[in-house]
């Protein structure tokens, strides 16, 4: 396969090499392949396009190279081949071995159950699985996929960008942010004052995060993250950077929180939003947003 740069931006053609179930709700999935030695990122929320085949299949259907125009083409694949994309953040980058972890949350699947039979949370009907969860759900040595990830270590895609006078860091995210925050939280230098609050649907979630920084980490179970930080006492006279990431409306209501009830410079708000209530990927995408 011919893997064109589009700088910063490329193909990269990976397969599965293990999986490591980290909670009830959660998987990680390390991948491995000879491109990997061209990925590059410095960047501890690192976004990524995952290209995984489309149900039946083994081979990710992707254009041959990535250039202007890739996108129409790929959307103009058949449905029955073009393969599925989903947007996922980077978990870790290893060298010798070349190796990249990306979380997975398992939305719609329930521990031992049929990835297609759906779950509830906060007791409302069941969910059906999407074909991401079904695929990281089943994932195993040798499954094929296709990586649009960096080429170059700083990017556009990296967003977690404190400012060098920073001397207090605020986190939130929903379980699709963990991967990123945790990533963050692990890679900042001893000193750095942090104060997190992270999402998970079930406590067996829960992770054991190492960190240098002087951090305290607030694990949530269920959605009452929002009502703790908007109860928390944060110092005053600080010089606040805060990244928050995970369900749209959550975070344009947390970003106007700190804005405009704690008085933080919106240029040291970074927010992103990973997916949105009751809408797919493909929705949001052809909505443009």
């Amino acid at each position: 396969m011919t893997t064109a740069v589009a700088a910063p931006f490329r193909f990269f053609s990976l397969q599965v090499v293990r999986t490591r179930r980290l909670g009830p709700s959660l998987v990680r999935v390390t991948f491995a392949g000879a491109d990997l030695a061209y990925f590059h990122s410095d960047g501890r929320d690192q976004s990524l396009s995952l290209f995984i085949p489309a149900e039946g299949r083994t081979e990710p259907a992707v254009p041959v190279e990535l250039g202007d125009g890739w996108w129409q083409v790929w959307r103009e694949l058949p449905d029955d081949v073009r393969a599925v994309m989903r947007s996922y953040t980077l978990r870790e980058l290893r060298r010798d071995p070349d190796e990249i972890d990306i979380d997975f949350v398992l939305h719609g699947v329930e521990p031992g159950a049929s990835p297609t039979l759906g779950s509830a949370r906060a007791g409302g009907p069941p969910s059906p699985a999407g074909p991401a969860s079904r695929w990281a759900s089943r994932a195993a040595a040798g499954d094929r996929v296709i990586l649009l990830g960096p080429a170059v270590a700083d990017n556009r895609a990296i967003r977690f960008r404190p400012p060098e006078d920073t001397d207090l860091v605020l986190v939130w995210g929903d379980e699709t942010a963990v991967p990123a925050a945790t990533a963050i939280l692990e890679s900042l230098p001893a000193g750095t004052r942090v104060r997190a609050w992270l999402e998970v649907p079930r406590a067996g979630d829960i992770q054991d995060v190492a960190t240098r920084a002087d951090a305290e980490i607030n694990w949530v179970v269920g959605d009452t993250a929002e009502a703790a930080i908007r109860g928390a006492r944060l110092p005053a006279g600080e010089r606040p950077y805060v990244w928050i990431a995970g369900e749209s409306g959550r975070v344009k209501e947390l970003r106007r929180h700190f804005v405009g009830e704690r008085g933080v410079d919106r240029r040291r708000v970074t927010f992103v939003g990973y997916w949105r209530q009751g809408l797919t990927e493909e929705q949001l995408r052809e909505a443009g947003e």
